[in-house]
């Protein structure tokens, strides 16, 4: 499953409108541990495909959001369930603790 670019127009629709978890990844292109963590989302996309949407959020494009969903720092992760944030994970860190702190809200 590819990962979806998230904007203002497909946000509501997409995201909190999802029948599935959705795990959204706010980042900007000059964040160096943005690109660090890039890879392993997209390995947490794909090997989760079944169960889990993602989509990334670029926070300079789409500030609004950002600014909506309180973040400050980035790369923040968002798991949205049933339309509402069920878990928040700042900053880069291995796929190990991410999936710790992800995992138990959509497998």
């Amino acid at each position: 499953m590819a990962i979806i670019e998230l904007t203002l127009s497909n946000f509501e629709t997409t995201v909190l409108q999802s029948a599935k978890p959705f795990l959204v990844d706010f980042w900007a292109d000059w964040c160096g541990p943005c690109h660090m963590i890039a890879p392993i989302v997209e390995e947490i996309a794909h090997e989760n495909a079944g169960s889990l949407l993602v989509g990334k959020l670029n926070v300079d494009e789409q500030a609004d959001i950002a600014m909506a969903y309180r973040v400050m720092s980035i790369p923040t992760l968002i798991l949205f369930k049933d339309g509402r944030p069920v878990a928040t994970v700042t900053g880069a860190m291995p796929k190990e603790m991410l999936l710790e702190q992800l995992s138990p809200h959509f497998v």
